[in-house]
């Protein structure tokens, strides 16, 4: 499976940021997806991740509310609309992807597959 992750960039406080990532390969590799993020110097963090039918969507505490995930499994894609963006929120954004989707926060350990990560910043 491969993964490529666009959309960030930079950002006042407040504002909003579409990141979208593209799978490829075998479909049941990539039933599951998500986002991880991660700032230098500290392990990486579950953002949200989504099952294939788009009914299980889980969140970080830190997102929910702000943040909304989605995909298109037509076009093998998955969407993560931020919104009401913090600085707090500046991290590398990776797309992650795997064949089961389980509920709740997730470990880096449980997604075989990784993109290459893209920046958010969040200036205040």
């Amino acid at each position: 499976v491969q993964l490529q992750a666009f959309g960030g960039g930079l950002v006042q406080a407040g504002g909003s940021l579409r990141l979208s990532c593209i799978a490829s390969g075998p479909s049941e590799s990539y039933s599951c997806m998500g986002w991880f993020r991660q700032v230098p110097g500290k392990e990486r963090e579950f953002v949200t991740a989504i099952s294939w039918s788009g009914r299980g969507i889980s969140y970080a505490d830190s997102v929910k509310g702000r943040f909304t995930l989605s995909r298109n499994n037509a076009k093998n894609m998955v969407y993560l609309q931020m919104d009401s963006l913090k600085p707090e929120d500046t991290a590398v954004h990776y797309c992650v992807a795997d064949r089961t989707y389980i509920g709740g926060i997730r470990n880096p350990a449980d997604f075989a597959s990784w993109g290459q990560g893209t920046q958010v910043t969040v200036s205040s």
